[in-house]
């Protein structure tokens, strides 16, 4: 077929079917599904979309735009459109447009595998742990190989490929982005969790020196093992434990045992746009430290049927995810959860203020609950780095107090001093996460004691 000819026919498969089934059919078809096929995928009805259960049994391999995709759009992570290392500002261009109370289901793609110091080739990387070429994820080569949109600089940029922005109709600034969390499901088989010199609560100081609390023996990684000198990521020294996914469960091995746990699939990365930066690669747009947009904030709880609030600060709200987990626990202690690429299906509505759509704190903090509780957040430096960075888990603590306290005060109707001896009596606070550069702390206020 010449390219002309080429280009004729997708045209008239994107004016026929739509940008999104055409996504689809051009992903089947490289496949080899034939054109029935095709027809068949694009014929996808969302209302008769089986509901997935937690992840259980064998995971299948999804490969863009194959498989279910139950929302009302669907985004791909292409090179030309995500973002590596930072995330969109609000003079970023949309990736998609759709209306409030529309769902979209989104492809999103793990650092963890396709980085510097893995080699920035992910058929290489996890060839070496036994994966099937057929197994690694076209879109993970895909950034790999052929992202132009940023220079990569490995030292200085963020990890994460940041998928959108989308815009939502009717969000203005001073609204909020009700993200609903509809679907969290494994792409991979497989996943990754690192630790990397100078980085995790363990990391050697950038003096050289040890953090307060502990000895330069206890750091981690061991610091003789510190190649950072050589200025070649795939000398530093950093680990990565590949970890497989058998029965439901992430299994990594140590000499000839092996430890299991259950997986707990969410986005670590949701946000609107943030920064006034135009500069793409502006210091407050990068996406290692979480901000008042949401963006690294790294809650565990917020997988599938969760609900996180955002303030909108520009128009469409500019939404956008990345840094997928299968499973993390509370600190993120080591510096990554178990990353792996996950599809993803969110509900996003913007809620006006006066409209008792989102909880009062959410038009000025993001703000979080699931079916069983409320969550206050507190970060420790929530400017985006503005002016310097704090990593004080007091300061995200106090905060988060404070937002737990305004919320049940304004929204549950408690008098302050009751609210604060309640919280102390019978909420619980968590470390959120203690390796994005702003740390942050989560509250639980259980909705079972309001009933």
């Amino acid at each position: 077929m010449t390219e002309s000819l080429a280009r004729t026919a997708a045209q008239t498969l994107v004016a026929g079917i739509g940008r999104r089934d055409f996504v689809r059919a051009a992903a089947l078809l490289g496949a080899g599904t034939g054109v029935a096929g095709v027809a068949a995928a694009c014929s996808h009805d969302v209302a008769s979309a089986p509901s997935n259960a937690a992840v259980t049994g064998a995971v299948t391999v999804l490969q863009p735009g194959q498989g279910d995709t139950p929302g009302d759009h669907y985004l791909p992570s292409t090179p030309d459109q995500v973002l590596w290392g930072y995330v969109p500002n609000v003079h970023a261009t949309a990736a998609m447009q759709m209306r409030s109370g529309e769902t979209v289901t989104i492809d999103a793609v793990s650092h963890e595998g396709i980085l510097e110091d893995q080699g920035r080739d992910p058929v290489t990387y996890f060839g070496g742990h036994g994966v099937a070429r057929g197994d690694v994820l076209e879109d993970a080569v895909a950034i790999a190989s052929d992202y132009r949109r940023t220079p990569r600089n490995f030292d200085k940029d963020g990890p994460h490929v940041v998928t959108g922005p989308v815009f939502v109709e009717g969000a203005q600034p001073g609204d909020v982005l009700k993200i609903e969390t509809l679907e969290a499901v494994p792409r991979v088989p497989y996943g990754v969790v690192s630790s990397r010199h100078g980085k995790g609560s363990l990391a050697r100081t950038a003096d050289g020196g040890a953090p307060a609390g502990i000895s330069l023996a206890e750091v981690m990684p061991p610091i003789a093992t510190d190649g950072r000198a050589t200025k070649n990521p795939t000398s530093y020294g950093n680990i990565s434990t590949f970890t497989a996914i058998e029965d439901g469960q992430g299994v990594m091995a140590y000499g000839d045992a092996k430890v299991r746990f259950p997986l707990q699939t969410f986005m670590g990365m949701m946000g609107v746009a943030y920064s006034q930066d135009p500069e793409l690669t502006a210091p407050t747009a990068n996406s290692v430290p979480p901000t008042l947009g949401g963006g690294n904030i790294d809650i565990r709880l917020l997988g599938k049927g969760s609900t996180f609030y955002l303030p909108v600060v520009a128009e469409g709200a500019l939404f956008y995810v990345g840094d997928p987990h299968m499973a993390m626990g509370n600190g993120e202690v080591a510096l990554t959860a178990m990353e792996g690429s996950l599809r993803s299906t969110f509900r996003l509505t913007v809620c006006k203020k006066g409209s008792g759509d989102a909880p009062s704190v959410a038009f000025r903090y993001p703000f979080a609950e699931t079916a069983d509780v409320w969550v206050p957040i507190g970060l420790s430096d929530p400017d985006g780095a503005l002016d310097g960075q704090g990593s004080d888990l007091d300061v995200a603590m106090r905060r988060a107090v404070v937002n737990a306290l305004d919320y049940l005060e304004t929204d549950r109707g408690m008098d302050r001093a009751t609210a604060y001896a309640y919280l102390s009596a019978a909420s619980n606070f968590h470390v959120s996460q203690v390796v994005d550069k702003t740390v942050g702390v989560h509250g639980e206020i259980f909705k079972s004691h309001f009933a």
